[in-house]
């Protein structure tokens, strides 16, 4: 039964869940951030395509799951958008070394089962100079929001594709040796303990 959930009902709910407009800003700034070759960590449904601009000569994304990938795939072709989608994990790239020059994630650190296996990964395929761009949720700095982030957790992981409500992600890509260009965090709206934001920008060395 747990396989069923996984494999057809949980790849839905993310799809829905992560059409909430108050996500839209996000990916619009991180859109029009991208340029050059983008591998776009986690498409999921494909959510990020319609605000990648002009100055983006091609996607590349990547997802395990096969039922968001045929949304992925389903959506690039409505918008006309030029999508090399290729099945695997954050952890084992399926791209060249030094291949993009920006790499995007939006709410997928979270769930990845080895971040600092996923952004060593990420700084291989970045050529030089190349960004990542990132919006992801994580730990909050409020001790008691970040107690019941720790305590809900192991549940939530269990129902949730893995994600984890508590992860410092600053403090995850320094040590992975990326190079914080802009960091910008807060609480989005909604339940505290699945809101606070950090959203930027990042260079691999």
């Amino acid at each position: 039964m747990a396989g069923l959930y996984d494999r057809m009902v949980l790849p839905r709910l993310l799809a829905l869940a992560m059409r909430a407009p108050r996500l839209v800003p996000l990916r619009a700034r991180i859109g029009v951030a991208a340029e050059g070759v983008v591998l776009d960590l986690g498409i999921g449904s494909g959510l990020n395509l319609p605000f990648y601009g002009p100055a983006v000569h091609g996607v590349i994304g990547i997802d395990p799951s096969g039922p968001l990938r045929r949304l992925a795939g389903a959506r690039a072709a409505a918008l006309g958008v030029a999508l090399d989608l290729r099945e695997g994990t954050a952890e084992r790239l399926p791209v060249e070394s030094a291949g993009v020059d920006t790499v995007v994630s939006t709410w997928t650190l979270c769930s990845v089962a080895d971040p600092a296996a996923a952004l060593a990964e990420v700084r291989r395929v970045l050529r030089p100079g190349g960004r990542l761009l990132f919006a992801e949720h994580g730990l909050a700095p409020d001790p008691g929001v970040a107690r019941w982030q720790h305590r809900l957790t192991p549940g939530w992981r269990r129902i949730a594709g893995g994600c984890h409500l508590d992860r410092r992600m600053d403090t995850a890509l320094t040590a992975a040796g990326f190079r914080i260009e802009r960091l910008e965090t807060g609480y989005l709206g909604g339940p505290r303990v699945a809101t606070f934001m950090y959203q930027g920008a990042a260079r691999g060395g």
